[in-house]
């Protein structure tokens, strides 16, 4: 961690205390309206980072026979390595050359926007029996995601199936972009009031400080979210009611 993070985390204790009261707000009682919690994926119930990784791998198998010094620092890199822009990351493996990164991107894009890849996704510390905590105690989850349907919607749920995540069984829903060139937060924005379609919003959790400010904007009576893993770069001020995780562990 940080010494001087943008985003101060809560202490474990107050993090566990806010987590269970969460589970505790899932609790469905008769004549209630169904309580809900809502969860981005990448970045906050997942680690996309492996993604990239197998991508990248993939990448320096091709650059080999014609370019070896990027293809072998590519091939030793890890998780540490990854900045949340591609570019960024390659400046850090030293691999600046136009034309590879030029053509780096274009690589990286047509596979990290995919269905194919997201088998590498990999679940935050805790976040699955946080997940079915939730479900279990009576709550509809709803994973609203920036993720496109067209590309991504059949490779997320069967990512959220085989990592663990309630999901294909009553009480959950996969909300997608309807096309990728639409921004997360146009998207978010756009979708979060219909949420009173499915029930009360308890609470949401999401990895961009501007999405978690719209879900509390909209649903001023949930517990807003913000997962502190990687996030796009100038993002906003959180709102002071914004509690700050960087996983989903209860002590």
């Amino acid at each position: 961690m940080a010494k001087n993070p943008a985003y101060p985390r809560l202490p474990p204790q107050e993090k566990t205390a806010l987590l269970r009261r969460v589970i505790a707000r899932c609790d469905r009682k008769p004549g209630d309206v169904t309580p809900v919690v809502v969860f981005d994926l990448d970045g906050t119930l997942m680690d996309n980072r492996p993604r990239t990784l197998a991508i990248l791998r993939e990448l320096a198998h091709l650059w080999k026979p014609h370019a070896k010094e990027p293809a072998a620092r590519l091939e030793q890199a890890n998780l540490a390595d990854l900045s949340y822009l591609l570019t960024d990351t390659l400046a850090r493996l030293d691999v600046t050359k136009s034309d590879l990164v030029q053509e780096a991107e274009v690589f990286w894009r047509e596979r990290f926007f995919g269905d194919d890849f997201l088998k590498h996704d990999v679940a935050l510390d805790g976040a699955v029996d946080f997940a079915r905590a939730c479900y279990d105690q009576g709550a509809i989850l709803v994973y609203l995601t920036g993720r496109d349907l067209p590309s991504m919607g059949t490779g997320s749920f069967r990512s959220l199936r085989d990592l663990g995540f309630p999901i294909g069984v009553p009480g959950t829903e996969l909300v997608c972009k309807p096309d990728a060139n639409m921004p997360d937060e146009a998207f978010k924005r756009l979708e979060s009031p219909k949420l009173s379609r499915v029930g009360r919003v308890v609470a949401a959790f999401d990895n961009e400080p501007a999405n978690a400010n719209v879900l509390l904007e909209q649903n001023p009576e949930c517990d807003s979210v913000f997962v502190d893993t990687q996030h796009l770069p100038g993002a906003p001020a959180l709102h002071t009611r914004v509690h700050v995780i960087d996983d989903f562990v209860m002590t």
